[in-house]
């Protein structure tokens, strides 16, 4: 399994205003579904941050994503260990594949690959 990036989920109600405080630090807008934004350096791609009104399909907003290579082959070692799945892996819309798991803190972790 590769991982290909490791991104912070911000919730926020002032969704403008973090576009903007992000934007200062470098980065850009290179999605936006209208209640969830990627914000990503130019210069380094794989350098973002995600910013969230609420999370449209699931019960819960995730704190961090990550996305690897395989996610079926994850979300099986993840169910093996016994670690708590906070959202079933599915498809979604917008061209990813995801679950929602939490780590031994209890943060929940949006784990997916593009399809």
């Amino acid at each position: 399994m590769s991982v290909r990036r490791v991104v912070p989920d911000i919730q926020t109600e002032a969704m403008e205003e973090s576009r903007d405080f992000y934007g200062l630090l470098g980065l850009e807008e290179v999605m936006n579904l209208g209640w969830v934004s990627t914000l990503a350096s130019p210069d380094n791609p794989t350098a973002q941050v995600i910013l969230m009104t609420q999370e449209m399909t699931a019960p819960v907003t995730p704190d961090m994503s990550v996305e690897v290579d395989d996610v079926d082959a994850v979300y099986e070692a993840v169910r093996a260990s016994g670690a708590r799945i906070v959202r079933p892996l599915q498809d979604e819309e917008w061209g990813v594949r995801r679950f929602f798991a939490a780590d031994p803190n209890g943060k929940v972790v949006n784990v997916l690959s593009h399809r």
